[in-house]
């Protein structure tokens, strides 16, 4: 009997840097070509989008991000996997849907009418003309902000009290909880933000009605994605990705045909005709945005991301802020000071190579941002400091 194929953590930087379109002759040519590398980018904050897609352009700009997000439509932003918003290749959205997001926009809507009902005043009937409405004006201005919508319907003017009687006490428009939903199931969607391209706020559309997969299926399909991608990844990394049950990320993990391979956290997984071993690329060095998807892809990250300097990287949630990477190694983080420069600290010293290439990055970074500023949803403690 063979002994099961072993991957060492080496292997798994060589491939993340190939994979993850990282490496000297690796990037993408089109918004496109990274959304499929990573299977999906994360989007709690609108600026990691664009930075975790430049860093992996030949050609980083905002208005190739742009071109796919709100010209052509070849991407789509979605709440799904971990109840979290992420921006997907619009052909995979019906797979993204069947297998993560469609249980979340469930909860969603028991949620949000629960707190509606229990605010008095408001019916489920209520609700769902309200929600009729809100469609019918988006179908009439072709998209529109939530304002300009609330001043269309006026049942979108009403308001709630949040947490009645608790010091965090707040008012808030029904018209967050409405659009909120109808986002979720897939109604509607985010069209260009109102602001520049770091704003959370965007004007809504009709979204065109998703395919209607099957759950099992549509979880293995994912899962496969994933795995190629990502892989090799433990159970554990697939089920915290995904947010789905162990039971969920056995069977869909079965499904792919997956091969088990020994790594350092234990079980791994890879797909069948993904086994063989990939050459070492060039050297190479990457500044990536709080939250990116290579960042914040694996539920153990020690072979990428050395415990010692996970302090001053993570905010008290576990979130990631942004990175400077060498080789497929974290190694300190960045941050874009008041006056546009970015700072950077190296929190392991990796020689004069990577000093020099990582300079390089953070010219490149600056260079594409321009004039604009941006600072990530949620502070660490290093980011904090090179800002201060």
């Amino acid at each position: 009997m063979s002994a099961r194929p072993r991957v060492a953590a080496g292997q798994r930087r060589a491939r993340l840097g190939v994979r993850h379109l990282l490496a000297p002759g690796a990037k993408g040519a089109a918004v496109e070509d990274v959304a499929h590398a990573l299977v999906a980018l994360h989007a709690t904050d609108p600026a990691t989008v664009h930075l975790a897609a430049c860093a992996r352009l030949t050609a980083p700009s905002v208005a190739e991000v742009e071109r796919g997000l709100y010209d052509d439509l070849t991407l789509a932003r979605m709440l799904c996997m971990r109840r979290t918003m992420f921006v997907v290749p619009a052909e995979l959205a019906p797979v993204v849907n069947a297998s993560t997001a469609r249980p979340v926009a469930l909860r969603e809507r028991a949620h949000h009418a629960k707190l509606l009902l229990r605010a008095g005043g408001f019916t489920a009937e209520w609700i769902a003309a309200a929600e009729e409405a809100a469609l019918a004006a988006l179908r009439e201005r072709g998209q529109a902000g939530a304002a300009e919508l609330a001043a269309d319907v006026p049942a979108l003017r009403e308001q709630i009290v949040v947490s009645p009687g608790k010091p965090y006490e707040a008012r808030q428009r029904v018209s967050s909880r409405i659009l909120g939903v109808l986002a979720a199931e897939g109604r509607i969607r985010r069209a260009r933000p109102l602001g520049g391209w770091t704003s959370s706020q965007f004007r809504w559309a009709v979204a065109e009605p998703l395919a209607r997969l099957p759950e099992g299926p549509a979880k293995a399909d994912l899962a496969r994605r994933y795995l190629a991608s990502f892989g090799p990844v433990t159970a554990d990394d697939l089920k915290w990705w995904t947010g789905w049950t162990l039971t969920d990320t056995r069977k869909a993990i079965a499904a792919t045909g997956a091969v088990a391979v020994d790594l350092d956290e234990g079980t791994g997984h890879l797909l069948p005709d993904d086994t063989e071993s990939i050459a070492e690329p060039e050297p190479w060095a990457a500044l990536l945005p709080a939250l990116d998807p290579t960042a914040m892809g694996w539920r153990h990250r020690d072979w990428y991301a050395d415990p010692e300097l996970r302090q001053p990287l993570f905010d008290r949630n576990g979130n990631i802020g942004p990175t400077v990477w060498w080789n497929g190694r974290v190694i300190g983080g960045w941050a874009q000071r008041p006056d546009g420069s970015i700072a950077y600290r190296l929190l392991t010293d990796a020689g004069r190579q990577a000093r020099s290439a990582i300079g390089a990055e953070a010219d490149r970074l600056a260079g594409w941002l321009g004039g604009t500023r941006i600072r990530p949803s949620f502070r660490t403690p290093l980011e904090r400091e090179l800002t201060g």
